[in-house]
């Protein structure tokens, strides 16, 4: 059984969630709901979601299996075998949210990362994802066609791109990037020889790469652990040699060193 799940953002403006328990733990997480627009409600409303903050373990597994019974999805806090679903650590860049989980194994180290996230992330972040929803139709008439409006904006959005997150971004910089996008993207073939198959030892660069690769071209022998780390709409080639016509824009070469 996997430790964790999906992760998935719930809209809860107005809608109710319950909430059983008192004390520090409870209001912790009534902070969290109404923070998130939801309403908390007691044990007997018809609400959908539950979050159970008790002391008392055996109450908590009696009310959470009764509210289960009844449909619910629960949350039962520091008692992950008894949760349908866990909140994460959350850095907030509204309407950017970046979710930190452990499944429930630690809700200290969550917050510790969270804590780190908060200092490497900057406050334009949300401001540039306002921009970028304002002009979606203004990019689909610049790049009419999908795969170059993704590329476009990957392009962008990478490191030394105009619209760089990390770097010097304001309130005019997703429409001077669409006035000065030139559209053709040259080709680019990025060398990356894998020291290990495990995914964690990647580069900051290597993994940097497959996350913006539009083409992935891979040598037998590398795992799909590895590959999985390219973004998903990257093209995958499995090939002998490295290509001679990688093709527009920017495709990774991967190789096992040695091999």
């Amino acid at each position: 059984m996997r430790e964790t799940g999906l992760p998935i953002i719930v809209r809860l403006d107005g809608k109710p969630v319950i909430l059983v328990g008192e004390g520090e733990a409870a209001d912790a997480k009534r902070r969290l709901l109404e923070r998130a627009g939801a309403i908390p409600v007691p044990e007997s409303d018809p609400a959908r979601l539950a979050i159970v903050a008790l002391e008392d373990g055996d109450e908590a597994a009696r009310i959470a299996a009764a509210l289960k019974a009844a449909g619910k999805l629960v949350n039962v806090v520091d008692r992950p075998e008894l949760c349908d679903f866990t909140l994460p650590a959350i850095v907030d860049r509204s309407p950017v949210l970046i979710a930190v989980a452990t499944g429930g194994a630690s809700a200290g180290l969550a917050a510790a990362l969270r804590q780190r996230l908060e200092g490497l992330l900057p406050q334009a972040l949300g401001p540039l994802a306002t921009a970028l929803a304002a002009a979606r139709g203004a990019m689909r008439e610049r790049f009419p066609d999908g795969r170059a409006r993704r590329n476009a904006i990957s392009d962008a959005l990478g490191e030394g791109g105009a619209l760089d997150p990390f770097g010097r971004i304001d309130a005019g910089s997703v429409d001077r990037w669409l006035a000065n996008e030139q559209g053709a993207r040259l080709p680019r073939l990025v060398r990356i020889d894998l020291v290990s198959a495990e995914p964690d030892a990647l580069t900051l660069r290597a993994a940097r790469m497959l996350a913006q690769a539009d083409r992935v071209y891979h040598r037998p022998g590398v795992p799909p652990a590895i590959l999985d780390r390219a973004r998903a709409d990257a093209i995958r080639i499995a090939c002998a040699a490295p290509p001679a016509d990688p093709g527009e824009g920017l495709s990774v070469d991967l190789a096992m060193r040695g091999r």
